[in-house]
């Protein structure tokens, strides 16, 4: 999704085939991250619970008109000079959404970096898709995928992304509906305006949406100097600095207002935006991501 690149780094090639194959490469090692991952932040996750029909004891409450006889607990009300009922737990089954940027720009990998911001995506995509899947959640990748509920929803969304040689940059959003979530893990380089288009779908329907920007520490500290030459990983266009450090403090100017617009607008929409940089620990994103999650649950319940 990226607009930047630098030309001599490992950006791959531009044909989607291969970079299909590449990804379908990955995959199952990823998927072996993702869960242990997982491990080390699953505890405190949990489904969206709620009063409802269910079989697990909920709350007593006062008996109202309308009531179930068969719904009272006497040895409850014999303790005072009310009627009690208990209220049973409804396990409700949410919708979320998932997808990693598979455009060309997320294959970049600095030497300041532990894996290319492709990888990261991927990894924190299936470690959500794991940690949601065991809460009874049911996910799906737009433009890929339907909703779905299993208990290995992280092992048959990594089978899809095998087979799935062509992903679209930009998949269609405006099939996502009200009370959904969707959880978008990118770069995030394109301009504001671009972004908050294509996911202003998402705000007219209701859904709610967690940004996580993956971003390596080179592209935000820009550690060039001298001749250095700049290529767009998408269009190929090149960009030559005869003093890379010339450029240093405005570029990073521009990269943050980059960054601000993004987490303003989401702020007004009540979404979450998360920052992950690929020399930081996957699992930071992870909880950051679970506690947005369950501040909104906590809001609709």
């Amino acid at each position: 999704m990226a607009r930047i690149g630098e030309a001599t780094a490992p950006v791959g090639t531009s044909d989607a085939l291969a970079r299909g194959r590449l990804r379908a490469s990955l995959v199952p090692d990823l998927l072996v991250e993702a869960r242990r991952i997982v491990n080390t932040v699953i505890s405190g996750w949990h489904g969206r619970k709620k009063r409802g029909i269910g079989e697990n004891f909920w709350q007593f409450r006062p008996f109202v008109e309308g009531d179930a006889m068969a719904r009272i607990d006497w040895r409850r009300s014999a303790r005072d000079d009310h009627t009690y009922v208990r209220d049973r737990e409804w396990e409700a089954a949410h919708t979320v959404w998932l997808w990693a940027d598979p455009s060309p720009s997320m294959l970049y990998k600095s030497a300041g970096a532990t894996v290319s911001k492709e990888s990261r995506a991927l990894v924190l995509i299936l470690a959500l898709a794991e940690l949601l899947s065991r809460s009874g959640e049911r996910i799906a990748w737009p433009g890929l995928t339907d909703p779905f509920t299993a208990r290995n929803g992280a092992e048959r969304l990594a089978s899809h992304l095998s087979h799935s040689v062509n992903l679209p940059t930009r998949p269609d959003l405006s099939n996502i509906r009200r009370f959904s979530d969707i959880i978008l893990a990118s770069d995030f380089l394109d301009p504001p305006e671009e972004i908050m288009a294509w996911l202003d779908v998402l705000a007219r329907h209701g859904v709610r949406a967690h940004l996580i920007e993956v971003a390596d520490p080179a592209e935000e500290a820009f550690p060039y100097a001298g001749r250095t030459e700049f290529a767009d990983p998408e269009t190929g266009q090149k960009l030559t600095a005869g003093r890379a450090e010339a450029i240093r403090d405005d570029y990073r100017l521009a990269y943050s207002a980059r960054r601000e617009e993004l987490i303003r607008w989401c702020k007004r929409l009540g979404w979450s935006y998360t920052v992950n940089h690929t020399d930081r620990l996957a699992s930071e994103a992870l909880v950051r991501v679970h506690m947005a999650m369950a501040a909104e649950s906590g809001g609709r319940s």
